[in-house]
């Protein structure tokens, strides 16, 4: 049974990253878990209520007075804000505010899902500029100047989810188009030689769930986490060891990636940040601006993982993105991983 003083607020405990750190938290009942959502009878916020120990909250994440009400009698949180959502700007300020009214609400331990600040790593390049890398990476410089006197805190820094194989990753059909290639998949991306990290998600939720068990290892870290940084020549390569399906890497330039052949973004121009309070806000930038920055960074290899580190915390982790394949029985198909992964509008 959890006591009083184990309560964890989770923001963002409803999206693909964050079910697995509420069901790591609330395995075993040492604590419980309240995830503040806007809707309690989405399917996900439903899933997760029916888990012993878990009790879900109704309202807006990005609302002062609403924050000051969930956070009070809180001893832990974990926050993951969306920046697909509300756009770059307002996911730094609200990191940022988030962090103030957790501390000021006397929370023990602070956990924030980062990111990469990529702009940061690429020597402020405008080719590795990614919104939604970015305003996680400026929250995570900040708390890295915060004392961990008054409030512990981590970070928990993460990279593409290896489920998103089955989403906006997965392999396509008719892509390879030299005879006798009919059913060949590809696995395409604007990445070059670099090496893409993939985060298995129940490994992530474990990772977070150790920050919390194990404060005098996690405070004041910045854990890059991930499952392994694989070449697309060899992803492919071990699909097809495991699926018996002919696979190849198609390295794209970054136009051929937003093309209308490709389909992978069908409206490569719809501006991110559809619940941002000015829709025409200047600094939201498109789906073409942001994951351009975004593929530069992972192909220029701007960030590194300590695997040792990552065996030493969690020796039962997906040890590669093969073991995962086989764990789970991919195919290749397709399955939707990211909930809001249209949450765009089009430019006027």
């Amino acid at each position: 049974m959890s006591s009083p003083n184990n309560l964890v607020l989770v923001i963002g405990g409803t999206g693909a990253q964050g079910r697995p750190v509420v069901k790591a938290l609330a395995s075993d009942g040492k604590y419980a878990v309240q995830v503040l959502t806007r809707s309690s009878t989405s399917p996900e916020a439903q899933e997760l209520s029916s888990i012993p120990g878990v009790t879900i909250i109704e309202g807006d994440s990005y609302d002062e007075p609403t924050l000051r009400k969930a956070f009070s009698g809180v001893s832990y949180a974990f926050i993951n804000t969306n920046g697909f959502a509300i756009g770059e700007k307002a996911e730094v300020y609200w990191g940022i505010r988030m962090y103030e009214l957790a501390r000021e609400a006397g929370v023990k331990h602070y956990i924030w899902a980062g990111l990469i600040y990529s702009s940061k790593l690429g020597g402020f390049d405008p080719k590795y500029k990614c919104g939604h890398l970015d305003g996680k990476g400026r929250v995570s410089d900040y708390l890295a100047t915060q004392s961990t006197e008054g409030m512990r805190w981590s970070i928990l820094t993460s990279c593409l989810y290896v489920e998103g194989l089955r989403d906006l990753l997965r392999p396509r059909l008719g892509v390879v188009k030299g005879e006798g290639d009919e059913g060949t998949l590809a696995f395409v991306a604007p990445l070059g030689k670099g090496d893409l990290p993939l985060i298995y998600l129940e490994d992530y939720g474990a990772y977070a769930r150790w920050m919390l068990d194990t404060p005098e290892r996690s405070t004041g870290l910045d854990l890059y986490v991930a499952t392994e940084d694989i070449p697309w020549d060899k992803l492919a390569a071990d699909f097809t060891e495991v699926t018996g399906k002919k696979a190849v890497y198609v390295n794209v330039t970054l136009d051929e990636y937003f093309s209308p052949e490709l389909g992978i973004f069908p409206h490569p121009e719809a501006v991110i940040g559809k619940s941002a309070i000015n829709a025409n806000d200047n600094t939201l930038v498109t789906v073409r601006q942001n994951f351009s920055g975004f593929w530069n960074s992972w192909k220029d290899n701007l960030s590194k993982r300590d695997y040792a580190l990552l065996d030493e915390i969690l020796p039962t982790r997906v040890k590669s993105v093969k073991e995962w394949m086989i764990k789970t029985d991919y195919m290749g198909e397709y399955a939707q991983v990211l909930k809001n992964a249209n949450r765009a509008h089009k430019s006027e």
